[in-house]
């Protein structure tokens, strides 16, 4: 059975997207896993899961991807009113966009 892109997203995509947010928020703010959390309206065992490769693949994104992560991560700490999922939102259509998700699930 053939699966729809969104889906892909929701198994894979989105949970990329967490990981690579909360390494910026770790790495580019000096943040705890615990404070990158809360920010991202994760818990901190979530965090921890992405950082140790449990969750969110590695190898799902290009560097320009990379960098639009890096920019809503910036907007996530600037302004505690940017919406984590309104960045989320515009990293997985920005992903979807580029055909970064396999051909087979378009």
């Amino acid at each position: 059975m053939q699966r729809a892109p969104c889906e892909y997203m929701i198994w894979n995509g989105i949970p990329s997207i967490r990981k690579e947010l909360a390494e910026a928020l770790i790495k580019e703010f000096g943040l705890s896993q615990r404070d990158a959390a809360e920010k991202l309206g994760l818990t901190p065992s979530a965090v921890c899961q992405y950082l140790s490769k449990k969750r969110g693949k590695t190898d799902l994104f290009d560097e320009t991807i990379i960098q639009e992560i890096s920019i809503s991560a910036h907007r996530i700490m600037k302004n505690d009113g940017t919406d984590v999922i309104i960045e989320t939102c515009r990293i997985c259509r920005l992903v979807q966009k580029k055909q970064t998700v396999p051909v087979d699930l378009r």
